[in-house]
């Protein structure tokens, strides 16, 4: 079964391009849903893969989605290289858990997880689904 309350739009046809991420809510201006000086419009639009398992009840407001969120990232490409293991974290900047390198390759063992370029959830974003993203 897939849920989606989520949507990533992109500035480019086809799903190309930089991407935006959308929760449910209004977004009356550009600038309410981006800080990017490039792009003002979305041109194409997705919505988000959320699976649970057949067993499972649908999550309602009174509980949370019961799914672990787990994604590893490392310094090199190809999962080499310094890591850090994330798991059920808001991490607004990767210094604060001591991890001082960039990230260049990833690995989303569950869970989907939005990336962002800078600390404290500034600049592109980047939607990371299950799966490896090698470089």
């Amino acid at each position: 079964l897939l849920l989606s309350s989520s949507w990533v739009g992109y500035e480019q046809a086809s799903c190309k391009g930089e991407q935006f991420v959308f929760e449910k809510g209004e977004y009356p201006r550009w600038d309410s849903w981006t800080n990017s000086r490039r792009s003002d419009s979305i041109t194409s639009l997705r919505p988000i893969k959320v699976v649970r398992a057949p067993r499972q009840p649908l999550p309602t407001r009174q509980t949370k989605d019961s799914q672990e969120h787990k994604i590893v990232l490392y310094e090199n490409p190809s999962f080499t290289g310094k890591k850090i293991e994330i798991i059920d974290d808001d991490v607004p900047s990767f210094h604060a858990h001591g991890y001082q390198e960039k990230v260049s390759s990833v690995r989303v063992q569950s869970g989907t997880w939005v990336g962002y370029q800078y600390p404290g959830y500034r600049g592109y974003q980047y939607l990371f689904e299950k799966g490896d993203y090698k470089d």
